[in-house]
């Protein structure tokens, strides 16, 4: 079989695929198990994405192989007007582990779909229509999660939903007002904007507690609490998008635990899969969900009782392997490990919680895509966002010996990337 430079294949897919992301790494990948996947030329290759931020547990866990193979041949997808077992019993299981009172779940395939759902239930719970996210947001690009989403996709497509409207990101680490404690009057500031804009019909807030695309901008402490508090005072719903930071991430099961707030809505997704399936889940109050009437919001593969139960066996290794735990401890230690790349000129910051940590370097000097290329080659995947950050979201299981051989490998692209940014000076 042909390697990396199978001459046919690139032929084929640039014939017939389009990008659904960004450029395509050039490399063919022939397989995937544990922290890594395997190239056609043999190599190893540490996934430092995570799969997308889904394989929270790593590629091909035995536990979640063993589950698929169970309930693949005994019991797989239905109709969706049908309930069994492991779909009641997950939704249980969230009801228990989410903040007290979120205890009605809608279990869907994708963050982005239960983005779109938690925005028409927040529509129909407030009788508004205007919909409020920070202006680097990632939500999702079906109609009413693009509305909310301002880090891409906009350009082209015509007018966004009517009443989508958007605020600063808040970023403590390039504050706008002066310096990071500002957060507050910047905060007012957006809301004073928002109450100048809307037609008195704010339905709700979608808020990431770290922002991904938007560059890996976590949320000044008591900036969600604040939030909440604004939303509370306009009649409007706070939603927490968690389907990147959800189930351990930050080193908490949700990151706005770390500000221990309620939401009205949380959506959580990705990593419910195991790496494996397409699973999501927005999740509600009683009295915000009711409102739904059958038919407002349908889906083919929700409650799907095969990604059911596998989303039940990646929340029980999550904890039967203590990950959480796993990734509060090990993440400082990794930021500690990475923090010596500020020594170099082109480096303004490196930041994170829990292992969700981004490298962010000046643009002027050199941007993150070049980056990330010198890091595959040297077997890291990784991945650049915002145009000026490189993202590491290893797997929570990755073993520490995998990690201690990345931060050198790390430390030697950017000690490589110096000294050409020297010569060509």
């Amino acid at each position: 079989m042909a390697g990396n430079d199978d001459k046919s294949f690139w032929d084929r897919a640039r014939r017939h695929l389009i990008r659904y992301g960004g450029t395509f790494a050039p490399v063919i990948i022939e397989r995937a198990s544990g922290s890594f996947v395997y190239d056609a030329d043999g190599r190893a290759i540490l996934d430092f994405t995570s799969g997308q931020m889904s394989a929270v547990l790593g590629h091909g866990h035995p536990e979640i192989v063993q589950t698929i193979r169970e309930h693949a041949e005994r019991l797989d997808h239905l109709f969706s007007g049908m309930l069994t077992r492991p779909v009641v019993s997950l939704a249980e299981q969230l009801a228990g582990l989410l903040p007290p009172g979120l205890d009605r779940v809608m279990l869907l395939s994708t963050g982005g779909e239960s983005n779109e759902a938690a925005i028409k239930m927040a529509k129909l719970a407030t009788g508004g229509f205007e919909t409020v996210a920070f202006a680097q947001s990632w939500h999702g690009m079906t109609s009413g999660a693009a509305g909310t989403t301002y880090s891409a996709g906009r350009k082209g497509y015509g007018p966004a939903p009517v009443g989508s409207l958007a605020i600063p990101t808040p970023n403590p680490y390039r504050p706008r007002f002066g310096n990071a404690a500002d957060w507050r009057a910047e905060l007012a500031y957006a809301f004073d904007l928002i109450d100048r804009q809307s037609t008195g019909s704010l339905a709700c807030m979608i808020a990431e507690p770290i922002l991904s695309s938007g560059g890996l901008i976590d949320l000044p402490e008591g900036y969600l609490a604040e939030l909440k508090e604004l939303c509370r005072a306009r009649g409007m719903l706070l939603i927490v998008d968690e389907a990147q930071t959800g189930l351990g991430r930050t080193g908490r099961f949700l990151a706005c635990e770390h500000e221990g707030i309620k939401p009205d809505g949380v959506i959580l997704g990705k990593a419910l899969g195991g790496g494996l399936l397409p699973v999501s889940a927005f999740c509600a109050t009683d009295n915000v969900m009711q409102v739904f009437n059958p038919g407002d919001h349908g889906s083919t593969f929700g409650g799907n009782p095969l990604a059911a139960a596998v989303a039940m066996t990646a929340l029980d290794v999550l904890f039967e392997e203590r990950l959480i735990e796993r990734s509060a401890e090990i993440g400082p230690w990794l930021l500690g490990e990475l923090a010596g790349l500020r020594t170099h000129p082109f480096v303004t910051d490196v930041r994170g919680r829990g292992l969700f940590i981004g490298i962010e370097v000046d643009p002027r000097a050199i941007g993150a895509r070049p980056v990330v290329d010198r890091m595959l080659a040297r077997g890291i995947l990784s991945k650049d966002t915002h145009g000026t950050v490189i993202r590491i979201a290893p797997p929570l299981n990755i073993p520490r010996e995998d990690l201690a051989w990345a931060v050198g490998e790390i430390h030697a692209v950017f000690q490589d990337v110096a000294r050409d940014l020297k010569r060509a000076a």
